[in-house]
């Protein structure tokens, strides 16, 4: 297992994924954790492939990968409801009770590690959609 601090398209930013390269991982193997501002604050969506909802770092990874099908764990942080507002929503420090949900979310999420690792994405998309 490889992990990346910082910006969700980082490991893709110089035309490709090297670690994929070296490591011979195939894009269905890669698994990217980001925020997701359609989804409700706290609340967590797990999946393969689809569209990059306008997320840069989606579209970062799709145009490296050639490909949209890798697994995401979205998490969600809600949204401000006025579009002009999402880059500083996105960018600045969520309220103490987003803070907590988005910490709980990521504890649920974690739980569920050890079966995405082992392959169980049945059983992990069971465990992460349930309240």
């Amino acid at each position: 297992m490889a992990a990346q601090t910082g910006h969700v398209h980082e490991p893709f930013r110089t035309g490709g994924c090297r670690a994929c390269t070296v490591l011979q991982i195939k894009p269905e193997e890669i698994l990217v954790v980001h925020d997701e501002l359609d989804i409700p604050c706290g609340r967590i969506k797990f999946k393969l492939g689809g569209g990059n909802g306008g997320h840069n770092g989606l579209k970062d990874i799709q145009a490296k990968l050639g490909t949209a099908d890798y697994y995401r764990l979205r998490l969600g942080i809600g949204h401000p409801g006025d579009r002009n507002l999402v880059v500083g929503y996105v960018l600045n420090k969520p309220s103490a009770e987003h803070r907590r949900q988005i910490d709980d979310a990521v504890a649920k999420s974690l739980q569920a590690v050890p079966d995405i690792i082992s392959g169980k994405w049945e059983e992990a998309t069971r465990f992460l959609h349930s309240k």
